[in-house]
């Protein structure tokens, strides 16, 4: 049976919620493509059939990550439609654990395509159900309206954006203030606001109420944030001895960024030009994630021409952090891993924490996602600071106790949680460029800190691999056949041990993942990604034997035996 066949009986259904969609869509561009193809399936075209099944058979789920997809007409492609009904069913939820008062929240937006109009139907809809609501002024990095939430005493924030996705896909990002300090929302509440949003769309957007009687936030909010990201540096070294070249990814992060690195006093940054200003096409990357092949080309011609130090990369919205260092390869840089810069930031927090401490020992918590390297463990153990390793995403890692320094492999970081209580690739640059020019006071660059890292806690080596899918069942299927039949060895070791947490596991709340413990102490993890079609494997090994080029050939060699032996594992 072809899915044609399959979908035959129902296609009288489809087409009439369809039909009450578009009548409802107040977006021409939406509107124009679903009417297509709603002209096209009632004129018997298999393929428009398929793609309304696409989108409607179901729709975006409202999760702690909160909404991200493709900007496209339909319950399950994010439109004007799917975020008005969002909004109205947020603002239910405010106004139902409001406790007698007026909740209040704050909203921003990158430079992706809608973003702007997603925000400000947000603040509308937000305004017409009683809720307080203030637009920040124009579009701002993701760290800014985190920051924004606390600053302004919000119940909520919602970031309109997708962060690093594909150009043609947004999202909308979720905050709770008060006793959440500003931290992404988690479990239950999504599910709190879900069921408010499914009864959002039980009717038409346009019977639900609107004013434009909500605040636009003055430039004191920025103003603000960036004082107190420039905080972050503290070394008493010239903080302009270090030249960097920088990247917005063609986001939002070179306004605020320019503004925080001149006023933490670092030498002025040559900028990639082609991709400092918000381009929502994203021009000159085939996908504008830095973690990407290929995305920080431009950034690496950019620090071979002008001779720099370090390069510097944000995301499009500027929450996450790339580093390169000069490596003397053709390409001239070497993109350090989101798990070298997190030990390397992990251990000046944990300098910065007995330098500062009155009781002449260092306190607080260092806290990362299961999913990043047990090199930050390490420091914590070396200056007795308590550890704590949380589910993957920014939502757990903020919301560790006593935290003084978070961090997750994928390129995120918290530096400054008395400040912002997300991952902020702005502070996170601060921090590092202050690292940087405080080790070239004494002679020493990144490279040579990384050595005496090894040196001190050992060399810890790590590697991912991204099985994207088309088909998501595909994971699924990978994710069962692991646990029917796990595996007893991985190459030539033998595995220690399976850690399955779907259940949850040691004070762990559930989740999709295998945490597979091999006899020489390599750790491999296994989960579905929570915003792309893929299924991630993380791989670390450590050693702390012999001199620092042995440490490195054994703990890189174990990596990649055991790479090997997962790609054919999941083959």
């Amino acid at each position: 049976m072809t899915p044609a066949d399959a979908h035959a009986v129902d296609t009288p259904q489809l087409l009439e919620q369809a039909r009450a969609w578009l009548a409802q869509d107040p977006d021409p561009e939406t509107r124009a493509e679903l009417q297509a193809l709603i002209v096209a399936a009632e004129a018997g075209s298999a393929v428009a059939v398929e793609d309304l099944h696409a989108r409607f058979d179901t729709r975006l789920e409202f999760g702690t990550a909160g909404l991200r997809g493709a900007i496209a007409a339909g319950p399950n492609r994010m439109n004007r439609v799917l975020v008005a009904q969002a909004a109205a069913g947020f603002a239910r939820w405010l106004l139902e654990h409001a406790a007698g008062t007026q909740p209040s929240v704050v909203i921003g937006y990158d430079g992706r395509k809608n973003s702007d109009v997603f925000a400000r139907d947000t603040a509308e809809l937000m305004a017409g159900a009683g809720v307080r609501a203030v637009l920040l002024p124009r579009l701002l990095p993701t760290p800014v309206l985190a920051f924004a939430v606390r600053h302004l005493d919000a119940s909520a924030g919602v970031m309109v954006t997708a962060s690093h996705n594909p150009p043609n896909d947004n999202g909308y990002k979720v905050y709770l203030g008060g006793e959440n300090h500003g931290s992404q929302i988690v479990s239950p509440t999504d599910a709190q606001i879900e069921a408010h949003i499914l009864e959002v769309a039980k009717g038409d957007i346009g019977d639900l109420p609107r004013s434009e009687q909500f605040e636009v936030a003055s430039g004191d909010v920025e103003a603000a944030y960036i004082e107190a990201t420039a905080a972050v540096a503290t070394t008493d070294a010239p903080r302009d001895a270090v030249s960097f070249a920088y990247t917005a990814m063609h986001g939002v992060g070179w306004r605020t960024a320019e503004a925080v690195f001149e006023r933490a006093g670092f030498s002025k940054p040559v900028v990639v030009a082609e991709q400092r200003d918000p381009d929502p096409a994203f021009p000159t990357v085939a996908f504008p994630n830095p973690e990407e092949p290929g995305a920080m080309d431009l950034s690496f011609a950019t620090g071979r021409a002008g001779g720099v130090d370090l390069i510097i990369a944000n995301d499009p919205d500027a929450d996450r952090l790339a580093v390169a260092i000069p490596d003397g390869s053709t390409d001239g840089f070497r993109r350090l891993s989101g798990n070298e810069v997190g030990a390397l930031l992990g251990w000046r927090a944990a300098e910065l924490a007995e330098r500062t401490s009155t009781a002449g020992a260092a306190f607080g918590t260092l806290a990362c996602s299961i999913v990043s390297s047990p090199a930050l463990a390490t420091v914590a153990a070396a200056y007795r600071l308590d550890f704590a390793d949380t589910l993957t995403g920014f939502k757990w890692v903020s919301r560790a106790p006593g935290l003084i320094f978070g961090f997750e492999e994928a390129l995120g970081y918290l530096v400054n949680p008395a400040t912002v209580r997300d991952k902020d690739g702005i502070s996170a640059a601060t921090a590092f460029l202050d690292l940087a020019n405080e080790l070239a006071a004494s002679g020493r660059t990144i490279a040579d800190h990384l050595d005496a890292f090894a040196e001190r806690f050992g060399y810890f080596a790590s590697d991912q691999i991204s099985l994207r899918v088309t088909d998501l069942s595909r994971i699924g299927e990978i994710m069962a056949a692991l646990r029917a039949t796990p595996p007893s060895r991985l190459g030539d070791v033998a595995v220690d041990h399976i850690d399955d947490l779907r259940d949850g596991f040691g004070g762990l709340p559930p989740s999709d993942v295998l945490r597979i413990v091999l006899a020489d102490g390599s750790r491999v993890m296994v989960r579905p990604s929570g915003t792309e079609p893929k299924l991630k494997i993380y791989i670390d090994a450590s050693s702390d034997e012999g001199d620092i080029a042995e440490r490195r050939a054994t703990a890189t060699a174990r990596v990649a035996a055991l790479a090997d032996a997962m790609r054919a594992l999941t083959a």
